[in-house]
């Protein structure tokens, strides 16, 4: 998952700060090389502030992309989804727009295909010690059991979840393994889980409990080791099969 903030490639930590990663086209390419399995681009400017999305940056990420790109930011009306598709993007990913009107989500999958709408939620513990929903990039919370809301987007027509964990951004200490747990456990419909990922360990760590499920990363793909200098990389082909391999053993 890569994180957009006025055309620049960024990356955060718990939702805060901001570290300059690069130019956003040059990562892509870098990814093509790499033969990354999917992208997931989030433009957090247009999520925070109302903005209408880059759509000339996401027609030239969406033309330099050889794997399927998913967008996310700013996507809050049918014409906005529907240009952004027209793009070549394969999925929307919403988040506020899905919270203030959950019908939102039907009226998407409804003229672009389910297949196509994924709906982000971004949780965190409140001071409570009890998962939320945040929106606004984690600057609002919106008082919403994830585990409920999450059945009711699968009702509503989404056809992925993907689940960020605040508390875990940019941590690379591992996935929120609980809360993954109790939301893979309500719905029937794919899932990604981002935040957390550090090493491989972590990614069969999850697989191994839950099986087959979508896996996503930041940190883990742009910085290298202790000093987290910023280097883009990802997994060859014989460890992701090393993976998978241990998963049906």
């Amino acid at each position: 998952m890569l994180l957009v903030s006025n055309n620049e490639l960024i990356k955060t930590i718990n939702f805060q700060g901001r570290t300059y990663i690069g130019d956003p086209m040059n990562a892509v390419r870098i990814f093509n090389e790499k033969e990354a399995d999917e992208l997931v681009i989030a433009d957090i400017e247009a999520s925070l502030f109302n903005k209408a999305p880059n759509l000339e940056l996401i027609y030239n990420l969406a033309k330099e992309c050889r794997m399927p790109l998913c967008y996310a930011g700013g996507v809050n009306n049918i014409k906005t989804a529907e240009k952004i598709i027209s793009l070549g993007v394969e999925k929307l990913a919403i988040g506020t727009a899905a919270i203030n009107n959950i019908n939102f989500i039907n009226e998407v999958s409804q003229r672009i295909g389910s297949q196509s709408v994924v709906v982000v939620l971004d949780v965190k513990k409140n001071s409570n010690n009890r998962y939320t929903i945040y929106s606004k990039n984690g600057s609002v919370d919106c008082d919403l059991d994830p585990v409920k809301f999450a059945k009711s987007v699968e009702e509503a027509g989404a056809g992925e979840i993907l689940l960020n964990s605040i508390d875990n951004d940019g941590m690379m200490n591992g996935y929120d393994i609980e809360i993954t747990k109790l939301i893979k456990s309500v719905i029937n419909i794919p899932m990604t889980v981002v935040g957390g990922a550090g090493n491989i360990s972590h990614f069969q760590e999850t697989i191994n409990k839950f099986g087959p499920i979508g896996l996503g990363a930041g940190s883990f793909f742009v910085f290298k080791g202790k000093l987290k200098a910023v280097l883009i990389n990802y997994p060859n082909s014989e460890l992701k099969r090393t993976i998978s391999y241990k998963n049906q053993n």
